[in-house]
């Protein structure tokens, strides 16, 4: 393995859990380098899988070159370059005007993905990470723990690609076209998965300047992209039943990551609280199933 010296490369950007890089030594390659919490060399190759398994499916990604560590045991991976990119978030931000049209484009490019059959002997199944993990879910009650797997349980197994980390700034515009980045979440599944994740990052926790930071994007625009994903895929200017689902499975959401990342003393303490958020909103006490 490779050892790069950082002192060589110039951060170009970051994200909530990595930072890329790059070198003028190596003008057709980037370096990302995940958080010191998710930097370990199993999380690094299964990334590094997953993103060629991807490329190799035939969708528009970034090509992997190499797993690399980068001092004091932590790694990073060295991806083919996607020159001129920009990210959906980059663009609403520095052009506020294109807000609904980038919420669009992601709504084309997400049927897109979510039309691709996945090969379900390469890729995990969302619904049975999810089941695998509610019981550590410790920012819920045994009642709520019992009510998630029910949901669960209730979800067709299919067969779908989802990204897993379905937002704005993974999907990068390059001379006209699109590129998905940062899959190691993806999977098969339920598209409800990545649309509960988008709810949740536009409406639940929206509110945070953290988040609002990662996104360059303040709370109403948030929301303004979401209301505008939305009508795109339901067709509708009322896509009040799509948010109600979406605002069920941000729920889910919150549990699968713990297949990530798993939550610290302080982040189950936030967890609770965005949980009993959703579940007052989405999750009334006379209906404890998904419609």
């Amino acid at each position: 393995m490779r050892t790069i010296d950082l002192n060589k490369w110039r951060k170009v950007g970051e994200g909530g859990n990595s930072t890329v890089y790059e070198c003028p030594a190596e003008p057709d390659a980037v370096l990302k380098v995940n958080s010191s919490r998710i930097n370990t060399l199993p999380k690094i190759e299964h990334e590094y899988n997953v993103s060629k398994d991807v490329k190799e499916m035939g969708l528009p990604t970034a090509g992997m070159k190499e797993i690399v560590e980068v001092g004091d045991n932590r790694y990073g991976i060295v991806q083919e370059k996607i020159r001129s990119k920009k990210s959906l978030s980059r663009i609403c931000h520095d052009d506020p005007s294109r807000i609904e049209e980038m919420a669009r484009v992601l709504c084309e490019e997400g049927k897109k993905l979510f039309g691709t059959p996945c090969p379900t002997d390469r890729f995990p199944s969302r619904k049975e990470q999810l089941l695998g993990v509610v019981d550590e879910a410790r920012f819920l009650t045994r009642k709520e723990r019992e009510m998630v797997r029910g949901f669960a349980y209730s979800i067709p197994e299919c067969d779908y690609c989802i990204h897993g980390d379905f937002q704005s700034g993974n999907l990068v515009s390059s001379e006209g076209k699109y590129y998905w980045i940062d899959l190691d979440r993806f999977a098969h599944g339920d598209p409800l998965f990545d649309l509960g994740h988008l709810y949740f990052i536009c409406h639940i926790v929206s509110p945070m300047k953290r988040v609002q930071d990662i996104f360059h994007l303040t709370e109403e625009q948030l929301h303004q992209f979401w209301h505008a994903f939305a009508t795109a895929y339901t067709g509708k200017e009322d896509h009040s039943s799509l948010d109600a689902k979406a605002g069920k499975f941000a729920l889910l959401d919150m549990v699968v990551r713990i297949n990530f990342q798993r939550p610290n003393f302080l982040e189950n303490l936030f967890y609770r609280l965005q949980a009993r958020k959703i579940i007052k909103a989405y999750f009334p006490a006379s209906s404890q199933r998904l419609p």
